[in-house]
């Protein structure tokens, strides 16, 4: 077992090894690479983002240079499946890179003091400030366990004019 962990391990960091120079000579960063099975499938799914999101002609064309680095350098722990994929509207907010790019976002944050929403009004290396319906708050970075942004689904439905 621990064999089999330490083989997917280094399966994920020579994947991105091998494909951060690509990502982000395409002008994107690298968030996330995990290298894994899912039901009798393997997966090495990487999630690419940048300010202002990414579209699919993005996608694409960064998965196709992708695609072609790691066929060129070997990379072949086996027959697996690529994914490029981009964090999505509600994404998690791992560092303080991800909550300065979220200011002005709705996020719920998990803290040693509870769960905690609202918008997200500024953050820095030690911590973040949140306006909640029951004013501003600040949360040190030491005492978030976890954080993501979250989309008020009815207020995104009304002003996709359907």
């Amino acid at each position: 077992m621990r064999g089999d962990v330490e083989s997917r391990e280094e399966g994920r960091v020579d994947a991105e090894t091998l494909v951060r120079p690509v990502v982000e000579g395409a002008g994107l960063e690298l968030v996330d690479v995990t290298f894994g099975r899912e039901g009798d499938r393997r997966i090495l799914r990487l999630t690419v983002d940048r300010d202002g999101g990414v579209d699919l002609d993005a996608i694409s064309h960064v998965s196709e240079k992708i695609s072609r680095r790691l066929d060129l350098e070997g990379f072949e722990p086996g027959p697996y499946q690529l994914e490029v994929t981009t964090p999505g509207l509600e994404r998690p907010l791992r560092g303080p890179r991800d909550y300065r790019r979220a200011v002005g976002e709705r996020v719920r944050l998990k803290t040693d003091e509870g769960v905690i929403e609202g918008q997200l009004r500024g953050a820095d290396d030690e911590g973040i400030r949140i306006l909640t319906p029951h004013g501003e708050r600040a949360v040190p970075s030491a005492a978030v366990r976890s954080g993501r942004t979250v989309v008020d689904w009815d207020a995104e439905l009304k002003g996709s004019g359907r």
